[in-house]
């Protein structure tokens, strides 16, 4: 028997202190102009001293269960994506569930990087297929700035902290919003590519040690963007043709949100036209695993998406991994 898997509510925050270009530039060596010409970013969230992953996390769930017309008790899994936990141990969904008042479900963070949401909505679609009657809360939060070396303006300029969240099921054949499809791939060769070695096995903290850079996000921002736009493409395309569709069948493409160039260089690859396609990079830098439900939830509050529309969801991040999704509203 099929499954059909509807996203029951959506819903996103960011946190309330913004970060603009202007104030980035008492902080490190840029300029707006040099940010947004190169990036498209206007602006980003970051948290309050002691806001964590599980925080913002909190929110965006609360709303997607509200929007789901869900009590958290009646929840049987979490899902939570993100390189920035709270803590090692215990898990981001094992905090999140804490927070919610609720025991008993199974809890697991997945690490897919800015695909992480993908990766977790994936994970929650065997959970629903293996039990019909499972209802997986998806999470994915990051406090990226967490990670950020606010001396390097190669890339301090570009990240921002977010929570999206999503509530999956199983559903009747002609409910919606539904979701037709997701494909993901990685190849760990290119890891080296985009990193935060730091605190690992392999570079493990010491006591009253110094950190160094390696703590922090570092990247080769030409090679990343060459391969983020050939691999989000690919496997769209990929996507599609399972499904007997083409670039024209898409009524929304909503990428991860990294820079304006990437969203850009997608769209133009598949033959998207610019007012099909859906950015909020220049009010939330790059949000990481939390990019995506963001604009998704987003989209869906402004009206961007409506009731029939097709829209394609393709990621990139570190790892390095990939995916797309395509979701029928």
């Amino acid at each position: 028997m099929h499954t059909n898997f509807i996203i029951r509510g959506f819903g996103h925050y960011a946190p309330e202190r913004v970060l603009t270009n202007a104030d980035l530039e008492k902080i490190v060596d840029t300029t707006d102009e040099w940010i947004t010409t190169r990036t498209g970013i206007k602006q980003r969230h970051i948290v309050a001293e002691g806001e964590t992953s599980s925080d913002l996390g909190l929110v965006a769930a609360r709303k997607a269960l509200a929007s789901a017309g869900l009590e958290p008790s009646e929840l049987t899994h979490i899902v939570f994506a993100t390189f920035t936990p709270d803590y090692a141990i215990p898990s981001a969904a094992c905090v999140l569930q804490e927070k919610l008042g609720i025991v008993g479900q199974m809890c697991l963070d997945v690490q897919a990087a800015c695909s992480g949401f993908l990766y977790a909505m994936e994970t929650a679609r065997g959970y629903v297929a293996l039990n019909p009657s499972a209802r997986v809360l998806v999470v994915a939060a990051e406090v990226v700035t967490s990670r950020v070396n606010w001396e390097d303006r190669a890339t301090c300029v570009l990240f921002g902290d977010a929570a999206g969240a999503a509530v999956l099921t199983s559903g009747d054949a002609d409910e919606t919003p539904r979701v037709v499809d997701i494909m993901l791939g990685a190849d760990g060769a290119l890891g080296d590519l985009l990193t935060v070695r730091g605190g690992g096995s392999a570079i493990s903290y010491k006591l009253g040690q110094s950190v160094g850079e390696e703590y922090f996000v570092e990247f080769q921002g030409r090679e990343v963007f060459k391969h983020a736009v050939r691999h989000m493409t690919s496997i769209s395309e990929t996507l599609l043709t399972r499904h007997g569709m083409t670039s024209a069948d898409v009524d929304v493409l909503i990428p991860h949100q990294a820079n304006w160039r990437i969203i850009d260089a997608v769209g133009r690859k598949l033959g998207i036209p610019l007012e099909r396609v859906f950015s909020n990079v220049d009010r939330y830098g790059n949000t990481s695993a939390a990019s995506v439900p963001v604009a998704l939830s987003e989209a869906l509050d402004l009206g961007v998406i409506k009731p029939g529309h097709r829209v394609l969801v393709p990621t990139f991040g570190g790892g390095f991994t990939w995916g797309a999704m395509l979701v029928q509203f």
